[in-house]
């Protein structure tokens, strides 16, 4: 199993940032690697790469606004996510952890290099997401 975490203090206050973080059916608007993501219900949503490859998501905990977990899967790995989310005033401190295993052995050791390029964009995408918002506040 591989482990990567990315934390980041983000320009949002807590309750802004868990609306944009959970609302998947938006994801497009902002995430830039993504073609489409598919939400068959509040729980299970699928995310398109900009090259058509699916991962499959299913929220294991919410616990709304500083906890959201889901379980991760696709061709190439399994795993979960763990997102956990603190209040600094106007601002919110994230800690992104993903815990993943290769299907292919091949793939190993390329894992962690793939989970931390996948991890700084999220976030720089979800900064940029943030400001935004807060300009149309």
């Amino acid at each position: 199993m591989t482990i990567s975490q990315i934390n980041a203090t983000l320009d949002a206050d807590i309750n802004t940032f868990w609306r944009v973080i959970t609302d998947t059916a938006r994801y497009c608007e902002w995430r830039s690697d993504l073609e489409r993501v598919e939400a068959a219900d509040e729980l299970h949503f699928s995310e398109y790469s900009r090259d058509g490859y699916a991962t499959h998501f299913t929220v294991t905990q919410s616990h709304a606004p500083y906890i959201w977990e889901f379980s991760i899967e696709n061709t190439n790995l399994t795993g979960r996510w763990l997102g956990v989310f603190e209040e600094l005033c106007s601002q919110t401190y994230v800690s992104f952890t993903e815990y993943v295993t290769a299907k292919k052995f091949c793939l190993r050791p390329f894992v962690k290099q793939y989970l931390k390029k996948q991890q700084s964009l999220f976030v720089s995408d979800l900064k940029k997401a943030l400001s935004i918002t807060k300009e149309r506040l």
